[in-house]
């Protein structure tokens, strides 16, 4: 169960969304399951009308207005809880106990010890991705004028949510891994502007891609460029040399606006403190990165020129999908509950994949689907303060092959070669989910072999016989996920590799979207 939470001020604009049509025509037959005690009293679960929606509104504000209670960044607090559309529905009956529940553990109601605040779930059928769900509107001012206080109720959410799978029998979210969703309205946005998908995919695979392909921050920074987008540094408060963040955006049509992503808003793995645990640490390293984000916010040409801007030697092709072969090895002896080590392997994998799509899917295709199935598996909810590099075998040198992979014609053999061994490594992200009872993503990485990488494979030419014999374990997995079965993996050894502690420190993000919108 997803929870999404938004903040604002406008009770009687969300109120009468939610009891609306909707932007599509898709909210059917809106009605309430769960609320408040006065607010049920006289309101049943008949389909809400205009006037309804309005009694209920106001009643939803009254102890603001009464008591003169103003709170910043407004008093509205809106959180949808959504199921994935495989799940089906659940009657209303469940969802209130659902609702009931969640607004306990959220501290909204008596069982807090303190003077209850209104709120109110409604339903209104699936959304337009066929999610069946509720959203629960509040107040933040106690009946009493007391303030509910917000502090972490986005992580205090996803909790709450955990707990209420495992008590009503919902499909279980992992608790470790945990992704940057959508925000309410991109799809949308995307689709009045005729785009493939939403800005923050494609912006997510092209920094990923390029951030796995670069040997250091500057060459990052040209590589970006490079792929069409508009970059721009976050400095250090009263400096123009120290570089703290960043953001992209896609280059708008003529007489449009970029819309700005930060590094962090992508993926929680973008943000640049976990970008630069990965490339070396040096007084020059540095001062040629700031050179570059300085020419990249002014709109200049780089200050230098790198390897991005000629092709790799082709005899590395088979020196990278060897290391590739290595690293899928090495996974053979890495703890289960080796979160970190787990997530940096995803995480550079992903980014192979978003190399190719980058190079050669004129639109996100089978490459850019495998790129964000991996990329869920790179993201944790909570890393660890010293950032892990690894000291042995890499994908990042596929990276750097596949992004200078040819738009054209069908493909190579050497491709093919490493296309197969990038498949094994994915083979061994799948076995760890599975091993560790994450059976939703292991479904979620075997269909993205079936269905996605088969067609990739489809296209390139046969292996030729002088080519490395593949891992027949990995082999005869990928031969099972065509038929939609995937096998388990062997224990191993328990014994780690060895990896480097980066001196760098994780960070954190904070924000806040509008309340009337719907997830």
């Amino acid at each position: 169960m997803i929870p999404n939470i938004t903040k604002g001020t406008r009770m009687h604009g969300l109120i009468a969304y939610l009891a609306g049509p909707g932007r599509a025509n898709e909210h059917t037959d809106p009605h309430l399951v769960a609320g408040s005690l006065s607010i049920m009293a006289w309101h049943n679960d008949d389909e809400l009308n205009a006037d309804a929606a309005q009694g209920i509104a106001k009643e939803l504000d009254r102890a603001r207005s009464v008591l003169g209670v103003e709170i910043p960044g407004g008093h509205v607090w809106h959180c949808s809880l959504s199921l994935r559309a495989e799940e089906g529905d659940l009657t209303d009956q469940k969802w209130a106990d659902i609702a009931q529940d969640f607004m306990d553990e959220m501290g909204f109601t008596e069982t807090s010890g303190r003077a209850p605040a209104q709120w109110v779930a409604i339903r209104h059928g699936h959304s337009k991705a066929g999610n069946d769900h509720i959203h629960i509107a509040a107040s933040m001012v106690r009946e009493d004028g007391t303030k509910w206080s917000s502090w972490r109720d986005f992580p205090r959410a996803q909790q709450a949510a955990r707990e209420l799978e495992k008590k009503y029998g919902l499909e279980e979210l992992s608790p470790t891994h945990s992704t940057r969703g959508l925000r309410p309205g991109e799809r949308e946005a995307s689709e009045r502007r005729g785009a493939p998908e939403p800005e923050r995919r494609s912006l997510e695979r092209k920094v990923r891609a390029c951030a796995t392909s670069a040997q250091d921050e500057a060459e990052f920074i040209r590589r970006l460029r490079r792929t069409g987008a508009l970059v721009r540094p976050r400095y250090a408060s009263g400096r123009d040399d120290v570089v703290v963040g960043y953001s992209v955006a896609e280059r708008p049509p003529k007489g449009g606006r970029p819309v700005w992503f930060g590094g962090g808003h992508l993926a929680k793995d973008l943000a640049l403190p976990k970008l630069r645990a990965e490339w070396p640490d040096s007084p020059q390293g540095a001062a040629e990165a700031v050179a570059e984000w300085q020419a990249a916010a002014r709109g200049r040409r780089p200050v230098t020129i790198g390897r991005e801007a000629h092709e790799p030697d082709p005899q590395m092709w088979e020196h990278y999908s060897d290391e590739v072969a290595r690293l899928r090895e090495t996974l053979r002896t890495v703890p289960l509950d080796d979160h970190a080590t787990w997530a940096h392997v995803a995480r550079e994998t992903s980014g192979a994949f978003a190399a190719w799509s980058t190079a050669t899917e004129a639109t996100p295709g089978p490459l850019a689907a495998a790129a964000d199935e991996l990329s869920k598996t790179a993201q944790l909810r909570r890393y660890p303060v010293r950032p892990i590099r690894s000291a042995g075998p890499s994908a990042r040198g596929a990276s750097l092959m596949l992004m200078a992979a040819s738009m054209g014609g069908t493909g190579t053999a050497a491709q093919a070669i490493m296309l197969r061994q990038l498949l094994n490594v994915a083979k061994a992200v799948h076995d760890m989910h599975k091993a560790s009872n994450d059976l939703r993503k292991a479904r979620q990485i075997s269909h993205m072999v079936k269905y996605h990488l088969s067609q990739v494979a489809a296209a390139l030419p046969s292996l030729p016989a002088t080519a490395p014999t593949p891992d027949s374990e990995a082999a005869a997995a990928v031969r099972a996920s065509t038929a939609g079965q995937i096998g388990g993996r062997s224990a191993g050894s328990v014994l780690p590799p060895k990896y480097v502690q980066a001196r760098t420190h994780a960070s954190t993000r904070s924000g806040s979207t509008r309340p009337d919108i719907e997830r």
